[in-house]
């Protein structure tokens, strides 16, 4: 749990292509990124399985985690150090907690209440958003910056800000004192991946 704080990185389809996925990421580890998330929406089952290995041993050899989005059944299977679920996996969160060892995160928008009854649940840690329009999901609902305070406030579990961050509003975001900051385009599209991650990690 002591992992959960800093800059978290989640790779993307299109900005972190096969290719180059695995340098991208060392870089940003080298420059500070203590959590990175695999999101694959569109890779074979096989595929995401090989990234998920290859890019957990990655992390352990920076001391950073490793997060596999909503492939629940591979997370259990690879024991990944942790597993994010979105709302498609809401209501079968407890069946979850119970096959996953890991540390489990869930996606809260903007709702608090929700969040309550996710940590009550067994959640290990929440993400509040979109803040600002996000490049990567421009239809997301835009979320009041309070709801950070409001969250802080209300849970005893880990908090992280995510959507749209950058290094324009990214004080503004860090003002609500969050204890992760969730970031995709900005890292990704920087011509200079391990100093804009540091640019970030060096907040906390």
């Amino acid at each position: 749990m002591s992992k959960l704080k800093g800059l978290y990185v989640i790779t993307d389809d299109n900005l972190t292509p096969d290719k180059s996925i695995y340098d991208q990421v060392e870089q940003s580890l080298k420059g500070g990124a203590s959590i990175v998330q695999l999101r694959d929406k569109h890779s074979s089952d096989e595929l995401v399985m090989q990234k998920a290995v290859k890019l957990q041993k990655l992390c352990h050899s920076y001391g950073a985690f490793f997060v596999l989005n909503d492939k629940i059944e591979l997370a259990i299977e690879l024991g990944c150090d942790g597993l994010h679920i979105g709302k498609s996996d809401h209501e079968r969160f407890s069946e979850i907690r119970e096959s996953f060892k890991g540390v489990i995160g869930v996606s809260c928008y903007g709702d608090v209440e929700m969040a309550k009854e996710f940590e009550k649940k067994g959640a290990d840690y929440v993400a509040f958003g979109s803040f600002f329009t996000s490049p990567t999901k421009p239809n997301s609902n835009i979320v009041p910056l309070e709801t950070l305070r409001k969250a802080k406030e209300a849970l005893n579990i880990p908090i992280c800000a995510i959507g749209g961050l950058n290094t324009t509003n990214i004080k503004s975001v860090m003002e609500q004192k969050p204890d992760m900051v969730s970031l995709i385009s900005d890292i990704w599209s920087s011509e200079d991946i391990l100093t804009r991650s540091r640019f970030y990690a060096e907040k906390f």
